[in-house]
């Protein structure tokens, strides 16, 4: 098969009324490029539900809350078009800036609580652009269903929401973190660290690993939980720990007392570059 790789709404939405018209479930798989096996994951996933999935590959510029941040972005498409291919997706949409925002974009769509801790915190605005990307890639292609990865769950979180609140006709289907061989999770950021920092970038991991076994040995104060974690990023000189949540796993809000599941969320600067990573834990009652 031969992927079709389009760049314009009106031809996007040309090709999926075809699909339709021949009865085949349609799934969105939003990107924004510099795809790896995380990405593999969900594009086969969809592959395995629906009769046509339609890749999007957009680095959406109103999600940045640093200029520098987003000019540095990795922009593969040609490699991206091959790796689609490779996987059974059918198309890729792959729009220039002008042709998602021809001007001035003045409708947002505001994330609410959900979006006011962790990333939220820390990168001001950018959910509000997550979640108007997201509602405009839906409205232009129209899915039965649209799939993300685990690794950014506040963002699944967002975009289930949004979903929910706006009446949106898709499912929302979440797909679990892929992870390197010493579980460092796959990002498109990890291409810019050095062979030293990939070796320190384990530590968020690691961190969240040893939170996690801490909550599995009992441990039900959140402080504790976070002070554990701290001990992990301690052993990395090289490591700049962002934040380190332990929260709600559907709201997002930081807990005062882990009563049932929770998620462990945190983020890490290596270098200039940033990582996140997050585990939900379900722990024993007791």
């Amino acid at each position: 098969m031969s992927i079709l790789a389009v760049h314009t709404i009106a031809d996007l939405r040309s090709r999926v009324r075809e699909a339709r018209r021949s009865g085949a479930a349609i799934a969105a798989v939003p990107t924004m490029g510099a795809l790896h096996q995380g990405h593999g994951r969900l594009i086969e996933r969809a592959r395995e539900e629906c009769g046509f999935v339609a890749v999007t590959v957009f680095v959406n510029p109103t999600q940045f809350n640093d200029p520098a941040d987003y000019a540095r972005y990795p922009r593969t498409l040609d490699a991206d078009v091959a790796f689609c291919e490779m996987r059974g997706a059918h198309l890729v949409f792959a729009p220039a800036p002008e042709e998602m925002y021809p001007r001035e974009q003045q409708a947002y769509v505001e994330a609410g609580e959900v979006a006011q801790y962790m990333e939220g915190r820390f990168r001001p605005g950018h959910f509000r652009g997550v979640a108007t990307v997201v509602a405009k890639l839906l409205n232009i292609v129209g899915p039965d269903k649209a799939y993300f990865g685990e690794k950014d769950a506040q963002q699944v979180a967002v975009v289930r929401r949004m979903v929910e609140d706006l009446n949106f006709p898709v499912e929302i289907v979440e797909v679990s973190t892929v992870r390197e061989s010493d579980g460092l999770a796959l990002s498109s950021r990890n291409a810019r660290l050095t062979a030293e920092q990939r070796r320190m970038a384990i530590a968020l991991y690691e961190a969240l690993s040893a939170a996690s076994n801490r909550i599995a040995g009992g441990e039900r104060r959140p402080a504790e939980v976070k002070r554990c974690a701290g001990e992990v990023f301690a052993r990395y000189s090289g490591v700049r720990p962002e934040y380190f949540e332990v929260a709600d796993p559907v709201r997002l809000t930081p807990l005062d007392r882990i009563e049932g599941a929770v998620r462990l969320a945190g983020a890490i600067w290596v270098g200039q570059t940033r990582l996140i990573d997050n585990i939900l834990v379900e722990p024993d009652a007791r």
